[in-house]
């Protein structure tokens, strides 16, 4: 595992990793783990939902190299959730035929979500999507117990995630 110290502010997140099936569930509740620490509960479900979609569009949909990053970034009104991966193809919201069982992950993040988006890499090497959620004024961050010390999100995916690549700032 690499980690990487913080740097003062304790509103990003990061992390890298396969999205094999079995390393989507991790993922999901570090970024439980890491909404709770900054007391933003009421966000838990639909960033766990909307995650959990665009990892599974990147298990799915892309090449065999299926190694991605997860970033979640908390400014003042809002809490960003983004993933990125090497694969440029953009997806696309389609309509799913009622009896589908897949198609429908961009219009679920559309529905929950504030905004949401993509953009490729300008030099062809992927692409990040990306949804907001909308985050209550006055909702209290809680620092890390000792300044400059990892916030406890870092020890979770330390335990869960073995090879992951976690960078909290």
């Amino acid at each position: 595992m690499t980690g990487r110290a913080p740097a003062r502010s304790r509103t990003h997140c990061a992390v890298e990793f396969q999205a094999l099936p079995s390393r989507i569930g991790q993922v999901r509740r570090i970024v439980t783990a890491q909404l709770r620490h900054w007391r933003l509960d009421p966000l838990i479900d639909a960033a766990a939902l909307g995650v959990t979609e665009l990892l599974t569009n990147v298990h799915r949909h892309t090449g065999p190299d299926k190694h991605c990053t997860v970033e979640i970034v908390l400014l003042k009104d809002r809490l960003t959730v983004s993933v990125r991966d090497h694969d440029p193809r953009l997806p696309r919201l389609r309509a799913a035929e009622s009896t589908a069982t897949h198609g429908r992950g961009m219009a679920l993040i559309a529905a929950v979500s504030d905004s949401w988006g993509m953009r490729a890499q300008n030099d062809g090497s992927g692409k990040v999507v990306w949804f907001t959620l909308p985050v209550v004024l006055g909702t209290p961050l809680r620092q890390a117990a000792v300044p400059g010390t990892m916030p406890a999100v870092s020890a979770l995916a330390a335990a869960a995630l073995p090879e992951a690549v976690v960078e909290n700032a």
